[in-house]
């Protein structure tokens, strides 16, 4: 038969069962709703915490000696920290590259000896964007340079040293040669991060300072950083800086190789989210199904009597088609309109995880040692969208193809007879 007009026809049959299409569309309305906030929880959230270790740590991609991973010893050092920057400043993912110096001291005063994680930083080159603790500063100042002779304290391990403002600090440390060198310091700020782990076992120093202090020259370092805006091509950078920096004495490490507790963690929860969503995704589909399917058993008799006056199975087939492409249209939209409230609250609002754990104290909210943003936040890659929109349509039209295919199968003169 022609000149049918299949898509206004599809139209008009889904709603003669009205009642039936409304369910229909809330289950793909609710099925793809859940979908996006529960990947938006996860695409901000993770990566707040990777972006806030990579600023507490090494950067998203590392430069540093080969064996320093398994050995972290002063010996275990890089050179050419110019040609080093100046090959990981040349990868256009790459934002800020910056050279520290982490390892382990003993601070005392005269009333404590506590052992504590240093961090030797170059106040000209860091800033709030690469370095998280800068954020958390609550007393005092920055370094003024890097040959500044204070050292920033954690708030709990300042409280646990009896120290203050312009207290007093010797801290020792290990030279490159394995000897116990010490060195004079005044307390020039106070941190407190919110995380106990951070506040009660770290400590800034400038770096020029160490570098004097443990026998490295001006371009000696431990550890080159670099900081990209998009955490997931970490891989990507770190595979072209490989084939960039020196074949021998530089290994190039991501920030899940240098924490792996976290990257563990954060893969655990990825996986799971996926599976529930995977769940909803099956079972939504299959209440699709069943709907499609019981309509057009129920509607054999019709299509029966369409094949009789002139159509053709494969009009009748994508006359069905067409059905599942305004539910899955109709259902988006209505997702789209549901959607954005939450979205738009839950991303400049958020969630107040504290509210949520009565009794748990916002710098109890950590994970390996990274403390997990509160008010929570979501916000999702513009991927992960269009993966969860494709889909949800594909899932609706898949869930027609079988339906369609039977419609196209029905014999005129036995459904005509029966009905």
């Amino acid at each position: 038969m022609a000149n049918v007009n299949l898509k206004r026809m599809a139209w008009r049959n889904l709603w003669r069962h009205r009642r039936r299409t409304i369910l229909t569309l809330s289950a793909i309305v609710f099925g793809t709703f859940l979908s996006i906030i529960m990947q938006s929880m996860q695409d901000m959230n993770w990566a707040d915490m990777i972006r806030v270790a990579a600023r507490l740590g090494a950067g998203h991609v590392t430069m540093q000696h080969p064996e320093y991973l398994d050995a972290p010893t002063m010996s275990r050092s890089v050179t050419n920290v110019t040609q080093l920057r100046a090959v990981a400043s040349s990868h256009p993912d790459t934002s800020h590259v910056v050279e520290r110096i982490p390892g382990f001291a003993l601070l005392s005063t005269a009333r404590e000896n506590i052992g504590a994680g240093f961090l030797a930083v170059s106040p000209e080159h860091e800033s709030e964007d690469t370095l998280q603790i800068l954020e958390a500063i609550t007393e005092g100042a920055f370094f003024e340079s890097s040959t500044d002779s204070g050292i920033i304290l954690g708030a709990t391990l300042a409280n646990n040293l009896d120290a203050e403002l312009g207290s007093k600090i010797v801290y020792t440390l290990t030279d490159r040669d394995g000897e116990v060198v010490s060195a004079l310091a005044r307390v020039s700020g106070i941190i407190q991060t919110g995380a106990k782990t951070v506040d009660s076992t770290i400590c800034l120093l400038p770096i020029d300072t160490v570098r004097e202090l443990i026998g490295f020259g001006p371009e000696d370092t431990i550890q080159v950083a670099s900081f990209i805006d998009d955490q997931r091509q970490s891989d990507a950078v770190a595979a072209n800086l490989k084939a960039d920096v020196p074949a021998t004495g530089v290994a190039v490490l991501t920030w899940a190789e240098l924490q792996p507790d976290l990257a563990s963690f954060i893969l655990m929860k990825l996986a799971g989210s996926w599976f529930i969503m995977g769940i909803v995704g099956v079972l939504v589909a299959a209440g699709i199904f069943n709907t499609m399917f019981v309509g057009v058993m129920e509607r054999l008799r019709e299509f029966g009597i369409m094949l009789a006056v002139g159509f053709t199975p494969k009009q009748l087939f994508r006359l069905i088609m067409w059905e599942s492409s305004w539910m899955a249209t109709v259902g988006l939209a209505g997702a789209a309109i549901v959607t954005v409230g939450p979205y738009w609250y839950l991303s400049n609002v958020g969630i107040d995880l504290t509210a949520l754990m009565a009794g748990m104290e916002a710098a109890e909210l950590e994970v390996a040692g990274i403390g997990l943003p509160n008010p929570m936040m979501v916000g999702i890659y513009r991927s992960n969208l269009v993966m969860i929109c494709t889909l949800a349509v594909s899932a609706v039209l898949l869930s027609g193809l079988y339906p369609a295919w039977r419609a196209c199968r029905t014999e005129p003169v036995e459904t005509i007879r029966v009905g």
